[in-house]
């Protein structure tokens, strides 16, 4: 795995975390800071696929 990978997943974890609190304490802006965070990190650990997927096609050649 990339850094892009690692990071971009912790932060999926991370928003996920603070959407989930937001939800059970009844706070708004942390639930939506939570999905915002997490989709952040959804497209950063795409981008760290397609990094991965680029450099695996380019050794195979």
């Amino acid at each position: 795995m990339n850094k892009d990978q690692v990071k971009g997943r912790v932060e999926e974890a991370t928003g996920k975390v603070k959407e989930i609190a937001g939800k059970v304490v009844g706070n708004k802006d942390l639930e939506r800071e939570g999905v915002v965070q997490g989709l952040g990190g959804k497209a950063q650990a795409a981008v760290g696929d397609l990094k991965a997927d680029i450099k695996k096609i380019v050794e195979d050649k």
